[in-house]
């Protein structure tokens, strides 16, 4: 997978845009900044949107090329951002380090998924907020009809609600849903989509 994603971010231009998911900003712009981690953060426009908010930014990738686009970015938008290159399992953050965690688009092999959204749990405080999207699985079905909707052609990657509800059963969500969007994110995410969106709190006390 590295290589695929070091193919793609190798190209000129942004692969996904420059500008923040729209969900991902919507919250985000509605908090007061703090800490957060932004696990498999491409080409680091929603990390870098962060830390044009007075965020702190701790951000990783398994791919060499996003980081030399998210640190390009960030240096545009005259901000820094503390990014790893390597897996959620390499990763090693303390405990209730981080106020929020934003996962966008951050669709991981069936066999490592489960592992890596409790391992991020562990890294979010009591009281901290976890920002959510990425494809359901019955977007499978829009890949067919839209070729540039994006996503992972395996359906194992995808999410499902009752699973996200496992994964992540310390969270009291706020909005969760399935809904059907248009993105307008560069290249690769353009057209109808259907995606799971959500916004939640981690509980004081498991």
């Amino acid at each position: 997978m590295k290589a695929f994603w070091d193919q793609r971010y190798s190209q000129e231009g942004y692969a996904y845009g420059e500008t923040p998911n729209e969900y991902f900003k919507q919250a985000i712009d509605s908090l007061t900044p703090g800490k957060i981690l932004m696990p498999a953060d491409g080409e680091g426009r929603n990390g870098v949107y962060a830390a044009t908010l007075g965020w702190l930014v701790d951000a990783f990738d398994i791919s060499t090329e996003g980081k030399r686009k998210a640190d390009a970015l960030a240096g545009k938008q005259n901000v820094k951002i503390n990014y790893l290159i390597g897996e959620c399992s390499t990763m090693s953050y303390a405990k209730d380090t981080f106020d929020a965690i934003g996962l966008v688009y951050a669709h991981l092999p069936a066999h490592m998924m489960s592992a890596c959204h409790r391992q991020l749990m562990e890294y979010l405080k009591p009281g901290g907020v976890i920002i959510f999207e990425g494809y359901s699985k019955k977007h499978i079905a829009y890949q067919h009809t839209n070729p540039t909707a994006g996503g992972p052609r395996d359906v194992e990657m995808l999410f499902d609600i009752a699973q996200i509800k496992i994964d992540f059963r310390g969270i009291e969500f706020s909005y969760l849903n399935k809904e059907e969007i248009d993105l307008q994110e560069g290249e690769f995410h353009t057209g109808k989509a259907m995606v799971i969106r959500f916004f939640g709190k981690k509980k004081e006390t498991l």
